[in-house]
């Protein structure tokens, strides 16, 4: 799976967990550019694409994002 594809992807699990249709995620979407995108939220969407992809991430994983390719490329690590 490429990095568009595992994108494409997470853009559907926040849209389904955010529960709004208009999120667009681009390798540079940070927290602060989606509304719905709160602490609470966050674990939600990662034990969402936890599930989605069958992987865990550590907590220093998560905690090193601040953008929404940084995901991506752990992602991508994980299953590539």
């Amino acid at each position: 799976m490429d990095k568009g594809e595992i994108l494409k992807t997470v853009n559907d699990v926040f849209i389904d967990v955010l529960d709004d249709e208009n999120i667009m995620l681009t390798y540079e979407t940070t927290a602060n550019d989606v509304e719905e995108w709160d602490s609470l939220n966050h674990i939600q969407l990662v034990v969402a694409i936890e599930k989605q992809f069958g992987i865990r991430f550590t907590s220093w994983e998560i905690q090193s994002w601040n953008k929404v390719g940084e995901l991506i490329n752990t992602i991508s690590n994980k299953i590539n």
